[in-house]
């Protein structure tokens, strides 16, 4: 198709942070880019921050499920029909349609040498079970609390993250995990999938959910999509999702091989080795993007919370108000506080990491410089006086310089921990190294946890030595 033909403007297709939402949303940007730019937003954490970020307008399109839509989304204690969810969405500027043509319901699992467990109704008789459930599960409408209470569960769940449950269960570090039903794992491992005998788990049929605008912005991209419409059974799913977990291959691989004939051959990937996913194509984008991260987040920290130890040091009344807040905002949980802003904001992606890595940056910035000035002999201060230096040049050739190095430590820690919190902007769209954390976590690989984690914690060390040595420079300077 030429240019001319196609769509205006970037189709932006969002997944959530698991294997079967990454593979959907590679087959919705890949169906629709013949017609139109597309990009996408993988990985963004949980329902809320995706739903989020489509409010936002932040993504255009993600594959969702008509039990989440209705118990997360429109907050139904039971299941609607479709066109009830579609009337209730609507007045929400959101749309739902095309159905892939598979139901990939939630179940609970348990290891197949348990004998005595073949429904949920028999948990109760064994209130001595642990079990590991994800942390979305866990807060669910759909979830836990009406599982509990459907089968009256004594239990206390613990939470779990759905990538490293199936490792966690074979090694009997819990007995009961949460399950997706077209999981590749189930077979993998051999757990029995516990029956739902007063039938708790509405259907959870795959569909697209999307901003009420796309099929007018994205006429021919929109057409494509609708030939998705019943393609994936609940076989393919299954397969497509055992080719990238146990097979290795890409999520995009997968997504490609399937649209071209819709099967999965079953030759293995070649593996890679930690050391090619370390050095792998994506490491300068990613390098960049935390380097982006860090670099402005401490920047804007610098700005703001050095004039705030400022006036904290001069203003003991205002001291301890100042400190007290900032420590607070030290203490906002990091998803928490991405998923506030990205309403607030109205976007995913660098604005709100930069504003969260910025609140957790004052802190150090702002008691270091304030304890660096209060340190200031004050004779010292009695002699600029003397001298008729007025309170700024007071400030700027004697209180700073002296305050120097130690407000020169709180930026040392203040990056740093940038470096490391930086990860957690890949579940917001932002990049980072982060990005590889999360797929690492989705599909419980460690080799690519480790390609994730060991670049952040190289950056980290380059950073701390860095500010090691302009440390060096400014004691230098000031016995000069």
């Amino acid at each position: 198709m030429s240019s001319l033909a196609m769509d205006s403007g970037t189709l932006k297709v969002g997944s959530k942070r698991f294997t079967e939402s990454y593979i959907l949303g590679e087959i919705v940007k890949q169906s629709a880019a013949p017609h139109v730019k597309t990009e996408h937003r993988q990985g963004l954490g949980n329902t809320a921050i995706v739903l989020a970020a489509l409010h936002a307008g932040s993504i255009d399109v993600y594959a969702e499920y008509t039990g989440t839509i209705a118990s997360e989304i429109l907050k139904h204690d039971k299941p609607i029909d479709l066109d009830q969810m579609r009337r209730e969405l609507a007045a929400l500027g959101l749309g739902v349609g095309v159905p892939l043509g598979f139901n990939n319901t939630y179940a609970l699992a348990v290891r197949g040498d348990e004998q005595a467990i073949a429904s949920l109704e028999q948990l109760a008789q064994h209130p001595a079970l642990k079990f590991g459930l994800s942390h979305e599960f866990i807060g669910r409408v759909d979830g836990w609390p009406g599982l509990a209470a459907r089968y009256t569960l004594p239990q206390r769940p613990r939470g779990l993250d759905h990538g490293i449950a199936y490792e966690a269960l074979a090694q009997r570090q819990v007995d009961v995990i949460d399950i997706y039903s077209t999981d590749a794992k189930i077979r993998q491992y051999g757990l029995r999938v516990l029956a739902d005998t007063q039938q708790y788990f509405p259907r959870y049929d795959a569909m697209l959910l999307y901003r009420l605008d796309v099929p007018q912005r994205f006429p021919a991209a929109w057409q494509a999509l609708q030939g998705l419409q019943g393609r994936i059974s609940e076989g393919d799913m299954i397969a497509m999702n055992a080719a990238v977990e146990i097979d290795g291959k890409s999520f995009a691989s997968v997504a490609r091989q399937w649209l071209a004939s819709g099967t999965q051959v079953n030759k293995p990937a070649a593996r890679s080795t930690l050391l090619d996913k370390i050095i792998g194509d994506d490491l300068w984008t990613l390098t960049r993007q935390h380097l982006t991260l860090v670099l402005l987040s401490v920047a804007l920290a610098c700005l703001i919370g050095i004039p705030l130890g400022v006036l904290a040091a001069f203003s003991a009344p205002l001291r301890q108000t100042v400190l007290a807040c900032v420590g607070v905002l030290q203490t906002v949980p990091s998803l928490a506080l991405l998923a506030i802003l990205i309403p607030v904001l109205g976007m995913i992606g660098l604005a709100p990491a930069l504003v969260a890595l910025f609140v957790y940056a004052l802190l150090p910035i702002v008691r270091n410089t304030c304890t660096g000035i209060l340190q200031v002999p004050q004779g010292l201060r009695m002699a600029a006086l003397a001298l008729g230096l007025s309170r700024r040049d007071r400030l700027l050739h004697v209180d700073l310089p002296l305050a120097l190095p130690v407000m020169l430590a709180g930026v040392k820690t203040a990056a740093v921990m940038s470096v490391g919190t930086a990860t957690i902007a890949a579940f917001i769209g932002a990049g980072g190294y982060g990005e590889r954390i999360t797929i690492g976590l989705a599909l419980n690989d460690n080799d690519m946890l480790l390609a994730g984690a060991i670049p952040a914690a190289v950056l980290a060390l380059l950073t701390q030595g860095l500010f090691e040595l302009v440390e060096r420079w400014a004691v230098a300077g000031r016995q000069h």
